[in-house]
């Protein structure tokens, strides 16, 4: 049975969800009015369901018969960014969006959610929706783990929308597929100066500067070039007027990886070159490092049966793996799960002030998450 059909009836009732969830945009682990609205839709649906702390919402749909339990997850979370698309149900909050399409996630489970509470008698198991806080800064999932929200589940998948597809596609592959994300901060302490006498200051600009030419290296020289790494310093501040020299530079930046090996070796090697330069210029340097989340490797077998579930829906795509990062790697650790792409067709990549997924998207979202619960659980 494919639910394609039984999702495009729910296109009017996740189309006002999303518009919803998109003029009241709220910050990561503060989607208190969010969590609200969520938790109004599930009781006015019946599907029962608790609160987490501080945000973020787990329903169970109990199936008619025993089985296993599979969940289901999207993230509610919006960004620190203006919204400049212009759309009637844009943004109301200031300097806040969702600009990564996190609306269309929620509205998409939420009609999932739905179908599957109609067809709940003839499950052999359990559906968990998880809806997350938090993914934007990595905190998210841990906190549903260490809330209980993974307890008891065999089975779990997540999407993101990917704006480079086509509405009504979806895109997966076992094994890698979405990056570790690394954050990184670097602060160079030198002696500030006259601009006129640098015999006098030790420039902690020029030291920064270095510095980020020197971790280059690290991608092109100390991993195979058939592996993937990506260094990125982000922010560079240093110094406080035009003739004076610097004496502090602070240095921001991402590490994004596939391999569990490069991801061990990356802070070694680069306390490495920190050292160097520090010492090569005669300024202090301290590295702090974290490591903000592993990457997301989708179990072959759950991913096959999930690959099946999608010919059933959508259109399946080919897609690389992606070096974005996901802290749905954190529910990857305790069970078998897959992470897969679908298409929301729009213009401008994720995380633009002018994003504006297809809402067609939200046809494709409720109808995988659904095919993939009963599926998973070998019913209907």
């Amino acid at each position: 049975m494919s639910y394609l059909d039984k999702a495009k009836a729910l296109e009017e009732y996740m189309v006002s969800l999303r518009r919803h969830f998109h003029q009241h945009p709220e910050k990561s682990m503060e989607e208190r009015e969010t969590t609200a609205f969520i938790m109004a839709q599930l009781n006015e649906i019946g599907i029962p369901h608790r609160k987490l702390s501080p945000s973020g919402v787990v329903a169970e749909i109990a199936g008619g018969r025993p089985g296993k339990t599979v969940a289901l997850r999207a993230d509610m979370d919006a960004l620190t960014i203006q919204e400049e698309t212009g759309l009637p149900f844009a943004s109301e909050a200031e300097g806040l969006m969702h600009a990564c399409g996190h609306d269309l996630h929620m509205a998409g489970l939420l009609g999932a959610a739905k179908l599957l509470w109609q067809e709940r008698q003839n499950l052999g198991g359990n559906v968990r929706l998880i809806f997350q806080p938090g993914e934007e800064v990595g905190k998210g999932a841990k906190a549903v783990i260490e809330q209980g929200g993974m307890e008891g589940v065999d089975m779990v998948f997540g999407m993101h929308n990917m704006p480079s597809l086509p509405a009504g596609t979806v895109a997966g592959s076992v094994g890698p597929v979405f990056s570790a994300a690394d954050y990184f901060k670097i602060t160079i302490r030198g002696k500030a100066g006259h601009g006129a006498t640098p015999e006098d200051a030790v420039d902690a600009t020029v030291a920064a500067s270095a510095l980020v030419m020197n971790l280059q290296p690290l991608v092109s020289r100390e991993i195979s070039s058939l592996e993937s790494l990506v260094i990125t310093v982000g922010q560079l501040h240093s110094g406080t007027r035009f003739n004076i020299i610097s004496g502090e530079s602070v240095l921001e930046g991402t590490v994004r990886s596939f391999d569990p090996t490069i991801h061990d070796m990356v802070p070694v090697a680069m306390e490495r070159v920190v050292e160097g330069i520090a010492r090569a210029y005669r300024v202090e340097a301290k590295l702090e490092y974290d490591k903000v989340a592993k990457a997301c490797v989708n179990e072959e077998g759950f991913t096959d049966l999930c690959l099946k579930s999608a010919g059933k829906v959508a259109q399946v795509a080919p897609e690389g793996r992606q070096m974005i990062a996901e802290d749905f790697s954190e529910y990857m650790q305790l069970c078998p799960g897959a992470f897969f792409l679908y298409g929301s067709g729009c213009e401008y990549p994720l995380h633009s002030d002018h994003f504006a997924g297809d809402e067609q998207a939200l046809i494709t979202a409720c109808a995988m998450y659904a095919q993939v619960a009963v599926d998973a659980l070998g019913q209907i």
